[in-house]
């Protein structure tokens, strides 16, 4: 059963977050792809989200796709204008990709390309309607299409640090659920008590709610994060158990396992994000035994 299929039908999907490279040696991200073939539904694409210069999303999908996996990439408003954003759209369907979500996009500033020029032609909401509108068979000056896509779309919910902004967060997740989206993706999940009491606010969205796990790789990352990352609420204990581990980067793993298996009596789904961490996937599966 495709992605598009056991999201529609309520079964619990798992994804895994894969970088393209940053250049034309692809070999990593296919032995990556390989290695969890079979056990995940689906590879999500990011789309340079972090402002670092990478091959595209659509680029990596289409690799993906070739490998015999689902894929969903990621597009954001930063970077393309509303003829070039649609154009994708089109182009990565006739390249086998059925899944995108729209997420937002760092600022210039933070990536290594700084003097580059964005677009935003779009916000979110709007892009999440020219997609539907593109499946629906016009383009967004209401042009017919020659042969219509069928893409299953996707939203983010950004980073919270209070009551105010998650509710702020959710407002803006129900605008694009209403322009189109279909499931939403979740920011990293540390605390599980936490997570499930913005759930219970989450699925009045009506759409499958697919929260990230996050790899934790060291003490260092973790300390960070729950310093200056907003509602990542890392808690002491659990940094204190990465640090006193017999094997810290085991122990990582073992946590990002545990959550996963954790949230399979709670939401749809999980995001596993690594960061550089891919070749880990596979001991994070089996932790949460999958």
């Amino acid at each position: 059963m495709n992605f598009q299929k056991k999201i529609s039908s309520g079964e619990f999907v798992v994804l895994a977050e894969m970088d393209t490279p940053k250049g034309v040696d692809i070999s990593e991200l296919i032995i990556n792809v390989r290695r969890i073939q079979g056990r995940v539904d689906a590879v999500v694409i990011p789309g340079m989200d972090s402002g670092v210069m990478r091959m595209s999303a659509i680029g990596g999908g289409a690799l993906t796709r070739r490998e015999g996996m689902e894929a969903v990439i990621h597009v954001c408003c930063r970077d393309r204008n509303r003829m070039a954003l649609q154009g994708d759209i089109l182009a990565a369907h006739a390249l086998g990709i059925r899944n995108v979500v729209v997420v937002p996009a760092e600022s210039m500033e933070k990536g290594d390309h700084r003097d580059a020029k964005p677009s935003d032609d779009l916000d979110e909401t709007e892009l999440v309607r020219a997609i539907r509108s593109l499946n629906s068979g016009t383009d967004m000056s209401g042009f017919e299409l020659n042969g219509r896509p069928g893409m299953t779309i996707g939203c983010a919910i950004s980073p919270f640090g209070n009551e105010k902004e998650m509710a702020r967060q959710l407002k803006l997740a129900n605008e694009k659920v209403r322009a189109g989206a279909e499931f939403v993706i979740t920011p990293p999940v540390f605390d599980l008590e936490r997570f499930k009491s913005f759930f219970e606010n989450a699925k009045l969205l009506g759409v499958p709610v697919i929260p990230t796990v996050f790899l934790l790789k060291s003490v260092g990352i973790a300390r960070y994060m729950a310093n200056y990352e907003p509602g990542a609420h890392i808690s002491e204990d659990m940094i204190r158990r990465i640090r006193k581990a017999p094997d810290r980067e085991q122990e990582c793993l073992k946590i990002a396992g545990e959550t996963i298996a954790a949230l399979r009596d709670v939401a749809q789904g999980v995001k596993i994000q690594t960061l550089g961490w891919e070749s880990h996937l596979p001991a994070i599966l089996r932790w949460a035994g999958i």
